[in-house]
């Protein structure tokens, strides 16, 4: 049975796309499909792959004027950002840069006897479940490197970015990438569920709520296939006395209030040394009062609404509870804030761990900003989270930061810096927020299987 998928746009409320999803049957040939034009991929040179794969990347660059105002439409970000091509580029071409390396044979050692070495071999059909809040960035992690590995991607995107598929299904094929070595497919939950649970993908990888990537561990449970997730967050930001203080304030604020705070890896909780705070707090609310809310296809406008009115009404409901339990808002109601998907950014003090403000992911703009005494109640409140993907650390000595990052229970340690992702390193969580890891070295070895080779020259 098909349903329709329906994009509203924050921007009025309006339908903006709709599309059909597949029926069980369609989804199974379309898996059909792929599984037979793996083997044939896998078998082109690398070089003829990566080549394919860039030649895609620099397709959708073609398209950027067209998918600039569609991300707007379809979830909010201002246009005057310019969309996500850079990031989209800079990952796919780290990835393309590393891959000979990454995907080599691993030599355990030869000499008259043995030869030993350990292949890495694609998993054959990767399916991809990529979120809207960044929906080029987020899906090319996967997509270039499983291509590049020799798998083939079966894509399905979030319906609050219902065209992003098609755009890059579009370009892919436009760049000579078969079309069935990648598919942009439309699915409904119980589809998603019986195909996973039905053991037709080789490896899942999700990038979503707990709650989603719960349910497609659950549909994988005694499959065996492999799924790496990428969950939930509450990133804090610690800023030391040492700190360069004009710089950790514009980082941290824009880090928790860029996208409309709708960032996997955004700012949602600042602890300032205690002699610091009050400066922090006063530079802090002076930047975000300086914002223009607003439809995000004016080039003046410099944060949109969120994505969904449902996402702005559990950012308000987190709001009104710490307030009522005590914490103290510091900016006034935007003229712009229509109580709906357009929403006044907030800043919030005097806030604790037992507001859900402080400990539930928000995913919105707003940021509870503590003061702390020292580097141990830094690392115990940062580490009172089921959360752990990243952690930002604002100090001028190096060997400081790496003591905190060692005690810091998450995935990745910035210092100086935030809600970045170098594809050099491993992109990874620990705790509620999912397992696994893409990009860098290690998101080749989580796309492929090894193979041991144990080869005796001789009998006698």
């Amino acid at each position: 049975m098909t349903e329709t998928l329906k994009c509203i746009s924050p921007i009025d409320g309006s339908v903006f796309a709709t599309r059909q999803t597949l029926s069980i049957d369609e989804a199974r040939a379309a898996v059909d499909r792929a599984r037979a034009a793996q083997k044939a991929w896998a078998a082109r040179p690398m070089e003829d792959r990566i080549a394919l794969v860039m030649a895609a990347v620099a397709a959708v660059g073609d398209m950027n004027d067209q998918i600039v105002p569609e991300l707007a439409q379809m979830m909010g970000r201002p246009v005057r950002y310019g969309g996500e091509f850079g990031g989209f580029k800079e990952r796919a071409s780290y990835m393309a840069d590393i891959a000979k390396e990454a995907l080599a044979d691993i030599l355990v050692g030869e000499d008259a006897q043995f030869k030993r070495y350990i292949k890495r071999l694609p998993h054959g059909v990767v399916f991809v479940v990529a979120p809207w809040n960044y929906p080029y960035m987020t899906a090319i992690n996967t997509v270039a490197p499983a291509l590049i590995a020799g798998n083939v991607v079966m894509l399905k995107h979030a319906t609050q970015t219902l065209l992003v598929g098609e755009r890059m299904a579009e370009a892919f094929h436009t760049a000579g990438i078969p079309a069935d070595v990648f598919q942009n497919l439309y699915l409904s939950h119980d589809t998603t569920n019986d195909l996973i649970a039905g053991n037709a993908f080789d490896f899942v990888n999700f990038t979503g709520s707990v709650g989603g990537g719960q349910a497609m561990e659950r549909a994988a449970a005694g499959t065996f296939t492999g799924v790496g997730t990428e969950l939930g967050g509450k990133d804090p930001g610690y800023v030391m006395e040492d700190a360069d203080f004009d710089a950790a304030v514009e980082t941290l604020i824009d880090g928790a209030m860029f996208n409309s705070g709708q960032c996997c890896c955004g700012i949602e909780r600042i602890y300032v040394h205690e002699s610091l705070f009050d400066d922090f707090v006063a530079k802090a609310v002076a930047i975000v009062n300086g914002y223009k809310l607003g439809n995000p296809l004016d080039q003046d406008t410099t944060i949109g609404p969120m994505a969904n009115l449902r996402f702005a009404t559990e950012v308000r409901a987190q709001i009104d509870e710490a307030v009522a339990a005590g914490a103290k808002a510091h900016i006034d109601p935007f003229a712009e804030d229509d109580g709906g998907a357009y929403l006044t950014p907030q800043i919030l003090t005097n806030v604790t761990h037992d507001m859900r403000v402080m400990r539930d992911e928000s995913f919105g703009p707003v940021v509870g900003i503590m003061p702390v005494k020292d580097d141990a109640e830094a690392i115990r409140l940062m580490n009172d989270s089921q959360f752990g993907l990243t952690a930002s650390l604002w100090t001028k000595d190096i060997d400081r930061a790496q003591a905190v990052g060692d005690q810091i229970e998450t995935g990745t340690v910035f210092m100086n810096r935030a809600d970045y992702l170098d594809p050099g390193l491993c992109w990874t969580g620990c705790k509620s927020t999912g397992r696994g890891g893409g990009l860098s070295l290690i998101g080749y070895h989580n796309l492929t299987r090894p193979k041991s080779y144990h080869l005796k020259k001789a009998t006698s």
